[in-house]
C-alpha cells in the first residue's frame, strides 16, 4: 500500500514555487499534502498529489528536477498520544527518515512516513490494528 511521493528540488528564488503551482494547475494535478524544507540555495518540496506520474512528467518537461519515492501513510487513531502510538508500534531497529501530516478526504488525520523497509512496516502496523492510506 505504498504511496508515491513526488520530490521536487527547487532553486531558492522568487517565483519558482509559483511556476510549479502553474504546472500543476495546467495539468489538473491536486496537492493532497506537502512538506517544504529549504536551505540557502535550494529547497526540497515533498508532495502527495492526485497523479504522481503525470506530475513528475509535467515538471520534467519544464526543467524541474523531480523524482518519485515510496512512502506509507498511517491513519492516526486520534486524541492525545496518537502519533506516539504509531512510533511505538514500529520495530526499534527501523529509522524514520522523515514524516509529515496528510489530510484525507474522509477527514482523518494521517502521517506520511519515509522508512526503508516499507513492506515490513506495513505488516507490523496492520497487525497492530492501524489503517493505511492507499
Amino acid at each position: 500500500m505504498a504511496l508515491k511521493q513526488l520530490s521536487v528540488f527547487l532553486e531558492n528564488r522568487e517565483g519558482r514555487l509559483e511556476d510549479l503551482f502553474n504546472v500543476f494547475g495546467e495539468n489538473n494535478i491536486d496537492i493532497k499534502s506537502f512538506s517544504l524544507a529549504e536551505s540557502t540555495e535550494y529547497g526540497v518540496l515533498r508532495l502527495i498529489v492526485s497523479d504522481p506520474d503525470k506530475a513528475k512528467e509535467a515538471l520534467r518537461n519544464v526543467d524541474f528536477s523531480a523524482s518519485l519515492t515510496d512512502v506509507i501513510a498511517v491513519v492516526l487513531k486520534g486524541g492525545f498520544g496518537s502519533l506516539q502510538e504509531v512510533t511505538d508500534a514500529l520495530p526499534a531497529d527501523l529509522n524514520i527518515e522523515y514524516m509529515y501530516v496528510l489530510s484525507t478526504e474522509a477527514g482523518h488525520q494521517s502521517i506520511v512516513l519515509k522508512i526503508k523497509d516499507i513492506e515490513k512496516v506495513e505488516k507490523v502496523l496492520i497487525e497492530k490494528g492501524f489503517s493505511l492510506v492507499d
